[in-house]
């Protein structure tokens, strides 16, 4: 093998299950941008965002053919171990932005992605409960992705008509979302402060809330009862807490754990936008449209640094 050969083979061997992150993010901001009214910007980005993502599970998959130990060391791991079901979550956000253009198509995608996320939920939260030990360090809001992320199957489980199948996914997620905020707010009360490349997935605590008011509203036939009014409520409160930590964050050196900043962001939008749609409160809508200028910057940023960060050969490197 040259030398050329295995600084390439080091590359994709390091090439991380993270970068699933960025396809969450950039779906969700196509999602943000349709409730927003922005249709023809929402369908050029969601074509942006297929091209990465086919481009990540391409990358992916042949690291998973060449350096299975790097997948499976993935695997063990207490933090990215969460980001695999981030590939699933991508997959339904592409089905859901696909309903109105490829039905048939999106419904398939939308099937086969719920079905992929099941089977992570329950073989991640057996891992979480089998006989490896976790400490409260490896404890970030990252957590949420694998169990909680059921609150978005909803979202497209009731345009197929099939609302069974969205309560058990919506059930599950609130159950879990419940226990693991209660666990994340242990870690971070009570415990050393979240390690600086973990410190942007603070964001992810917006992100709950939003989708399950989403998922809620869906549900419940368009209606905004008191339990949406406290799911939009406490969703704005945590947008408020982050706030505060936000000139901590951008002081950090960056990392592809900054990615977490862009799919909450886009799920609080959307959720002002839904808020607004069914409860004809202009208050709401100049929300969802603040937000949404937020998270375009955001994006933006995050794509230039992480262009920057891969021409200097900053990314996909060993930690």
């Amino acid at each position: 093998m040259t030398a050329t050969d295995s600084a390439g083979e080091s590359w994709l061997a390091h090439f991380p299950i993270t970068f699933f992150g960025v396809t969450m993010g950039v779906f969700g901001l196509a999602l943000a941008l349709r409730a927003g009214g922005f249709a023809q910007a929402s369908d050029a980005v969601t074509v942006v965002g297929a091209a990465i993502l086919a481009v990540i599970m391409a990358l992916y998959a042949l690291k998973a053919l060449r350096h299975p130990a790097q997948v499976g060391a993935e695997w063990g791991h207490p933090v990215r171990l969460s980001f695999f079901p981030a590939a699933s979550i991508s997959l339904l956000l592409l089905a859901l932005l696909l309903q109105s253009h490829l039905p048939e198509v999106s419904a398939a995608l939308w099937i086969f992605a719920a079905g992929v996320q099941a089977v992570l939920t329950v073989v991640i939260v057996s891992a979480w409960i089998s006989a490896r030990a976790f400490g409260p360090a490896m404890l970030s809001p990252a957590w949420f992705i694998p169990a909680v992320a059921n609150v978005i199957v909803p979202l497209g489980g009731v345009h197929l008509g099939l609302t069974e199948v969205a309560w058990y996914f919506f059930s599950v997620g609130i159950v879990f979302w419940i226990i693991l905020l209660t666990l994340v707010f242990n870690r971070l009360i009570f415990h050393d402060p979240l390690p600086g490349k973990l410190r942007p997935t603070l964001v992810i605590l917006i992100a709950p809330p939003s989708v399950v008011f989403l998922g809620w509203t869906e549900l419940n036939g368009g209606q905004i009862d008191a339990f949406a009014h406290v799911l939009i409520n406490v969703a704005l409160f945590f947008a408020a807490i982050v706030a505060v930590q936000v000139p901590a964050l951008l002081r950090l050196p960056f990392a592809m754990s900054f990615w977490a900043l862009s799919f909450p962001l886009a799920a609080l939008s959307t959720a002002n936008f839904r808020h607004a749609a069914l409860g004809g409160s202009g208050v709401f809508h100049t929300v969802g449209l603040a937000v949404l200028v937020l998270l375009i910057l955001t994006v933006l940023a995050l794509a230039v640094r992480t262009l920057r960060a891969a021409i200097a050969g900053e990314i996909c490197q060993p930690e």
